[in-house]
């Protein structure tokens, strides 16, 4: 029977290795097709690697807890002759010749995830991993901070897996106060007198992504809102909006009234945005996750609850497709769900825009008509956005232009 070794899978775009957090089968077991072999994790989401078909399973190299690059060998698959004819290859167990003329990208792909290896053994040598720069939350490429790092220094930084950041606590006795070797060695030693616990991969994906983050000159502006006309519509509405639907909503319009708002400095352009795709952040499990929504100026708001509460569920679950995945031209947090009032939430490397939304409460309002003061709920909007791009007057009328759209609720 042809074995066919089962590769750990491209994830996603961005994505260049995976946890193995369970193995759900045993040597000699047998699956079915399409049913669940591996549970793993990302620096996105929790998944699973599926088997291609139906078979018998052989030998397993994978070790729980350990994280495995993409094309590394997690063990191997017996299959029929006729499945591996089906899957591409010939009776003799090797590949089947590809027609590049004749057989499309997506039959590739398809059966990208297994391969049968020319001697029919497990190679014992993992790929290194090459990060990709993409969408959403990416695996670390790169690291700025420190003025000089000798050749000698940099290469003990790389045998551990450190960056430049890692010495922002390290005193260094160089001159100009450089952070020597013999420094760094220790700071190590005294790393090892505290209690010590490995990083999540979310965890460490959402450091690498605030650290490129702040390479940027970044400001924060914020403004009350009155949310009474807001509470009053979602109180009548079926299915109901979340608070932060609205506010996703309202900055969708007020973006596509000027795109130039949520455009990237590159150079010396202002590239606009194709589409207003809006992410908003969802906690999870040491971490959070940033699903978007798609054409948001174009999709009433009823329309978009469904939507919107289908993905806080699969982010909460960590099972978001990669499709969502891709970050958006800006993000919403409600961090008023942690009462909070008010924050300086930073934006995604991929976005010069983050609005948030702070913990709403009755405050007393100067009312022009019965001339006296009025109870009203009022919560903080807070703007925090790419200096390059934007100055405090254009997101100051940003900011107004969303808390006028929030006071009409029926038009969103």
């Amino acid at each position: 029977m042809p074995t066919i070794p089962i590769l750990m899978p491209q994830l996603g775009e961005s994505i260049a290795e995976a946890t193995i957090l369970r193995i759900l089968i045993e040597p000699g077991s047998s699956v079915e097709a399409g049913g669940d072999i591996f549970e793993v994790e990302t620096n996105k989401a929790a998944m699973a690697v599926t088997a291609p078909c139906a078979g018998r399973v052989g030998q397993i190299v994978a070790v729980p807890q350990t994280s495995y690059a993409v094309g590394s060998t997690l063990g191997t698959l017996e299959i029929t002759e006729e499945d591996a004819q089906s899957l591409g290859f010939t009776e003799s167990g090797k590949p089947a010749m590809v027609d590049q003329h004749s057989t499309s990208s997506s039959d590739i792909v398809e059966n990208l995830h297994f391969k049968i290896s020319d001697d029919d053994v497990i190679s014992t040598r993992q790929p290194t991993v090459e990060p990709v720069v993409s969408g959403g939350l990416p695996v670390p490429a790169g690291a700025t901070g420190a003025s000089y790092i000798s050749p000698r220094m940099r290469a003990r930084m790389l045998e551990l897996g450190l960056n430049a950041s890692d010495l922002a606590g390290v005193p260094g006795t160089g001159a100009g106060g450089r952070v020597t070797v013999e420094d760094f060695e220790a700071f190590l030693r005294g790393l090892e007198q505290h209690r010590l616990t490995p990083a999540s991969p979310m965890r460490i994906a959402v450091a690498d992504s605030m650290r490129r983050s702040w390479t940027r000159p970044l400001a924060t502006v914020g403004s009350p809102v009155m949310l009474d006309a807001l509470l009053a519509h979602r109180k009548k509405a079926d299915p109901k909006p979340g608070p932060a639907l609205y506010v996703i909503r309202a900055l969708a319009l007020a973006l596509a009234e000027n795109t130039a708002t949520a455009g990237r400095l590159i150079g010396s352009r202002i590239v606009h945005p194709r589409a207003i795709d809006i992410g908003f952040a969802v906690e999870v499990d040491d971490g959070v996750m940033v699903p978007t929504l798609r054409e948001v100026e174009k999709t009433p708001l009823a329309k978009l609850v469904p939507t919107y509460n289908k993905l806080v569920e699969q982010a909460r679950a960590r099972r978001l497709p990669n499709d969502v995945n891709r970050p958006g031209i800006a993000t919403v947090t409600n961090f008023g769900t942690f009462g909070i009032v008010w924050a300086t939430p930073i934006p995604l490397p991929e976005q010069n825009l983050v609005l948030g939304l702070g913990a709403g409460s009755k405050v007393p309002h100067w009312s022009d008509e019965v001339k006296q003061f009025i109870p009203v709920t009022e919560a903080e909007l807070t703007l925090s956005f790419d200096h390059r791009v934007l100055d405090g007057g254009g997101a100051g009328r940003l900011l107004k232009r969303v808390a006028d759209l929030l006071q009409k609720p029926e038009l969103l």
